[in-house]
């Protein structure tokens, strides 16, 4: 019950936002919290790709059509950041969407547009 499916992994990348949301706080947009958490990721050697490009498949049958993370950690975690006030659940059904199609089975939505950070982590 206490273990879960890359735990550690997804407590690192969960810290390195954190980072970035009490250095930066509110207000900004999405490209600005993108960049400063691929320089946070870097500082704290979280291995990672930004916009990684990850096949889709429908009915094990890979698509034409691709999808480009915002970053993929650890080469096994989809992290989707977000500058809006909320996350609602039109943003988690995205990226449960995002899991299913390219066979992940991790992902967090972080939103840094809210007064203190949000994280949802997924698991498909």
């Amino acid at each position: 019950m206490n273990d879960f499916l890359y735990k550690d992994e997804t407590y690192l990348i969960i810290g390195a936002a954190m980072e970035v949301h009490n250095e930066l706080g509110p207000g900004f947009l999405e490209p600005v919290y993108q960049e400063a958490f691929e320089i946070e990721l870097i500082s704290q050697n979280i291995p990672y790709v930004r916009e990684k490009i990850i096949n889709i498949y429908y009915k094990n049958e890979k698509l034409k059509k691709e999808y480009s993370a915002d970053f993929f950690c650890f080469d096994k975690i989809i992290v989707e950041l977000k500058a809006l006030n909320a996350l609602n659940s039109d943003h988690e059904s995205q990226l449960l969407n995002y899991l299913t199609a390219t066979k992940t089975k991790v992902g967090l939505l972080i939103n840094f547009g809210s007064k203190s950070l949000q994280h949802k982590r997924m698991v498909k």
